[in-house]
């Protein structure tokens, strides 16, 4: 979808800010809220790319205030009262309503070496055949969805060469949506900077971007 979020070739948004020596977590409660997507997303309510749309829907105002870790506890708690595990006014709270259920967690503590050690593959080990072929001239496809979509803005209508072939993996742009998760082959297409930000941009910088098959089509 077309968001805040999409922030690639945007102006005003101020200079990348690197800190050296910059510590996983700044404060502890932003390990919590990342344990919790961890332990919440165990139940396999949804996936990794819906957990990312709902983080898109977040109204461009409250985006651009809230931190890394603010977004993440906002897309959750969408998530969780839209699948049934927790009312908005429980989450409130912070207690259970008279007579809920109490269900046995889906990640216990002494499980979670391994849950986090197994990761959550996208690749996929399937006989689909690719649509292009390294050295190939593509084009990006100018769709502007309302659901989510691994194509940013700044590459639609844009042509590039297909860089190589990475294999098949999950295809987000439907599996955010419990639509299939329709695996194609993934591709890293290097767009000259040209090509993207105009005469102005240095002559021989190139981007590349992964793109699915059907985030493309020939140039």
């Amino acid at each position: 979808m077309n968001g805040v979020h999409d922030l690639g070739g945007m102006h005003g948004m101020g200079p990348i800010e690197i800190e050296r020596s910059e510590p996983v977590f700044h404060e502890r409660w932003e390990g919590r809220i990342f344990a919790l997507n961890r332990a919440v997303g165990a139940w396999a309510r949804w996936n990794l790319d819906a957990s990312r749309h709902s983080r898109e829907l977040i109204p461009p105002a409250e985006y651009l205030r809230m931190s890394y870790y603010e977004r993440f506890l906002a897309g959750l708690i969408e998530l969780i009262v839209q699948h049934g595990l927790a009312s908005r006014a429980e989450i409130e709270s912070g207690l259970p309503a008279p007579g809920s259920l109490k269900p046995v967690p889906a990640l216990m503590a002494n499980g979670v070496a391994t849950f986090v050690a197994a990761g959550a593959p996208a690749s996929r080990d399937l006989p689909v055949r690719p649509r292009f072929r390294a050295g190939e001239r593509v084009r990006a496809r100018n769709i502007h969805p309302a659901t989510h979509t691994r194509l940013p803005r700044y590459a639609r209508g844009r042509i590039g060469a297909i860089e190589r072939d990475h294999g098949v993996f999950v295809f987000p742009d439907t599996n955010a949506h419990l639509r299939g998760e329709k695996a194609q082959h993934v591709y890293s297409v290097c767009f000259a900077a040209r090509e993207l930000w105009g005469s102005r941009a240095p002559e021989k910088d190139r981007v590349y971007v992964d793109l699915w098959d059907d985030h493309l089509e020939p140039a």
